[in-house]
């Protein structure tokens, strides 16, 4: 491969956003793109069963200005487990944004045993900000930034302050690293991989937010991109807080499917026997915590915390879970003394004692609100909450709620316009909780020579989890030949 030798004017060369640094700007990349890599090993048991290395690829902090400060990003690799047939590099990025991506790669060829990973060399990496990698660490008392506004202006105003306060710790700890972790220099310090890897071209598989870096990469990088699969996906035009407040209702749509479900099992959960019955429960629960916040083993829930539990644990794979965890609180409500049950506890521990986890939300916090400015007058915030909640009772408050990007210093960089003709195969389900559909019809809209694949009613956050032949067989094609489907199309699950 060429690339490395030419990757000085590679990465510089960025496809026209009208955002960022031009390549005069950018500077003499040479001394990144050039550099050796120690590899390894990764000290960490699913990278090392599967043979991984792991080495350290230093970047520049601001790649305007190459020649100051660098960090390091943390990437692993397999290699290809079928040689003969090798066609290069899969990237990917778990989601978050926030969420650690060294084993990822590794953990899809695991899982995802019928798809065609043997292929490639797979590189798993953690962004910048994240893991393993120069850390964002704002020492935040609590576990993430998305709680609910409450039931009233007086919970909104405690979240204008809790907001205002998240950010503020941001600052005083972080600040120097804060206007350059974002989705546009993650994109960037991919291309450096790519370029010290000595490949001329990435192939990517992005899950929901991931599926935004993937678009920005191919938007600054089309040259670079090969196969670009986008699983769950995140429409550019709408990031960042467009595509938390399309959560909203399909949020409800899933609850409703949640009570249905739980109504049906009505002498083993006893939380109601019709769907009503039971989304009256979790109601009555959240205002019961806004009065008074409920006493659950060491923990006190309140009505900002209690939508987020519901939130974190609302897929058709953790029916069960959110069903014990309402009984448990259900109960706690009532005044019968109840330790939480292992995953209330760690969820409760997560959020309210900042326990650690696989997900980063203050590095998170940075991406999303390095990306692109929003509102900072909070009323804003308040009449879109009180708009919501006719339709979205539970989840309009947590949707459309204020975020430390409101008290966040503005972005480095204009956000990037997505729209470009860089092949893509999208994925996306009609039930997404997460990332609605509309999300990845937009998506789909801004990169004109992608297709759709819509997962019809179905439930899910990761299309290619689901069983179905139709999904297998059409990322497969695309993975092994590079064969998209010749028009949109809808597939179901076996």
């Amino acid at each position: 491969m060429v690339a490395a030798a030419v990757g000085v004017c590679a990465v510089a060369a960025e496809g026209a956003t009208g955002a960022g640094p031009a390549a005069s700007e950018t500077g003499d990349l040479s001394r990144f793109t050039q550099q050796r890599l120690d590899w390894q090993p990764c000290h960490e048991d699913t990278l090392d069963k599967a043979g991984a290395q792991c080495a350290d690829v230093t970047v520049p902090l601001n790649y305007a200005d190459p020649r100051g400060r660098s960090i390091t990003v943390a990437i692993s690799r397999v290699a290809a487990a079928d040689p003969s047939h090798r066609r290069g590099i899969m990237l990917s990025n778990p989601g978050g944004p926030g969420g650690v991506g060294l084993a990822f790669t590794v953990n899809l060829n695991l899982g995802l045993p019928d798809y065609p990973w043997s292929q490639y060399d797979l590189i798993g990496m953690d962004p910048r900000g994240i893991g393993r990698s120069t850390p964002v660490d704002c020492k935040w008392p609590v576990g993430t930034y998305g709680q609910s506004a409450g039931v009233g202006l007086t919970g909104f105003e405690e979240s204008v302050a809790a907001q205002a306060d998240l950010a503020a710790r941001c600052q005083a700890e972080a600040g120097d690293l804060l206007p350059y972790i974002t989705t546009r220099n993650t994109a960037r310090d991919m291309d450096v991989i790519r370029a010290v890897l000595g490949e001329d071209r990435i192939n990517y598989f992005g899950l929901s937010y991931g599926t935004y870096l993937g678009s920005v990469f191919t938007q600054m990088f089309p040259e670079r991109s090969d196969r670009i699969v986008l699983d769950s996906a995140v429409d550019p035009e709408r990031w960042a807080i467009g595509t938390f407040a399309d959560m909203g209702a399909a949020d409800e749509a899933v609850l409703d499917a949640w009570a249905d479900w739980t109504a049906a099992r009505d002498s083993e959960y006893h939380l109601g026997a019709t769907l009503s019955e039971v989304r009256a429960v979790v109601t009555n629960l959240i205002e019961q915590a806004a009065r008074h916040p409920i006493r659950i083993g060491t923990y006190d829930l309140d009505d900002h915390w209690l939508p987020t539990v519901v939130f974190d644990n609302l897929g058709p794979r953790s029916f069960e879970t959110l069903a014990t965890m309402i009984r448990q609180l259900a109960d706690a409500a009532a005044g019968v003394p109840v330790q939480p049950g292992p995953n209330l506890e760690a969820e409760l521990s997560h959020l309210l004692n900042a326990t650690p986890t696989d997900e980063f939300d203050d590095a998170g916090a940075a991406v999303r609100c390095g990306d692109v400015s929003e509102s900072r007058d909070p009323s804003s915030y308040w009449r879109a909450i009180e708009t919501a909640r006719a339709t979205q009772p539970i989840f309009g408050p947590l949707a459309n709620n204020i975020s430390p990007c409101a008290f966040w210093l503005p972005p480095t960089e204009p956000p990037t316009a997505v729209h470009n003709s860089v092949p893509a195969l999208i994925l996306q389900a009609t039930g997404d909780p997460l990332t609605a559909y509309q999300q990845g019809v937009g998506l789909h809209r801004a990169m004109t020579a992608s297709r759709l694949l819509t997962l019809q009613d179905v439930i899910v956050h990761g299309v290619v989890t689901i069983p179905s032949t139709c999904v297998t067989q059409t990322v497969n094609a695309y993975l092994r030949n590079g064969t998209l489907p010749s028009t949109d199309l809808t597939c179901h699950a076996d």
